[in-house]
């Protein structure tokens, strides 16, 4: 009985400091942080690329990411967050991925590396339908709207005797513009579409602010992520895939604007 006992004791303590050992889980991991998920930081509000359908995150982004955690063998798990966060989620390893749209630039690239691009992107300017402004030339002295941290951001400061408005959702800034509280909106060309189509009295000017690309955002030491995405890239692109994502949410006829 004694020998029971003790024996009894020993698995206690044994239990008592590793708990995973007797079917218990060690604190400070989670289900989503293993090998086999792959954790995508977005901010969703950016439609067709990333947007709310109900609870869920759907749009190109999010379904290119799928695709390319299906060609890794992992799950593919998306947290919605600003996306000033979302760089930072990546350096911090809170996420493995940033795809939201992103554009590749140099003050980006100091802080993260980046995957091959796999879609072409458009800065566009928006604006009231009487407008003054017909161009990018047209902009000096304005107050101009844009989201906090996008490319439209970081270029429209360089905008001469301009006054930059930020703000955190592209529709807050397309808003402000219909209330007058600003002269135009600088953002991306098919989140643009989406905006004006859904407001009276706007329209997107013809010519283009800025031509860029998209890719996704990856810690700058992973070079080994890096790589596999890349190689998933080529796969989706070699078998028509990633053509199917994006014609799945732009007509044909605007491909040639997208983003």
């Amino acid at each position: 009985m004694k020998m029971k006992k003790v024996l009894s004791m020993l698995l206690v303590a044994v239990c008592t400091m590793g708990l995973a050992a007797c079917g218990g889980s060690s604190e400070g991991g989670s289900e989503d942080s293993g090998d086999d998920t792959l954790v995508m930081a977005t901010n969703a509000e950016f439609p067709p690329y990333e947007y709310h359908e109900g609870d869920e995150v759907v749009g190109i982004d999010v379904d290119i990411a799928s695709a390319i955690a299906e060609e890794l063998g992992m799950e593919l798990k998306v947290e919605d967050m600003a996306f000033d966060s979302i760089i930072p989620a990546v350096t911090s390893g809170k996420a493995d991925i940033g795809a939201a749209g992103m554009t590749v630039t140099p003050d980006r690239e100091e802080s993260v590396a980046f995957t091959d691009t796999y879609a072409h992107a458009t800065q566009v300017i928006i604006v009231k339908e009487d407008s003054d402004i017909t161009g990018p030339d047209d902009l000096v002295g304005k107050t101009i709207g844009v989201q906090l941290g996008t490319t439209g951001d970081l270029y429209a400061t360089d905008i001469e005797d301009a006054t930059v408005e930020q703000y955190n959702k592209g529709f807050e800034a397309v808003q402000a513009l219909t209330q007058d509280k600003i002269d135009a909106v600088i953002i991306d060309g098919e989140p643009a579409k989406e905006f004006v189509a859904e407001s009276e009295g706007l329209k997107i000017l013809d010519e283009a602010f800025t031509e860029e690309d998209y890719a996704i955002a990856v810690a700058k030491d992973n070079t080994e992520l890096v790589d596999k995405i890349n190689d998933a890239l080529a796969t989706l692109k070699e078998s028509g895939k990633l053509d199917e994502i994006i014609a799945k949410y732009i007509s044909a006829d605007s491909e040639a604007d997208a983003e």
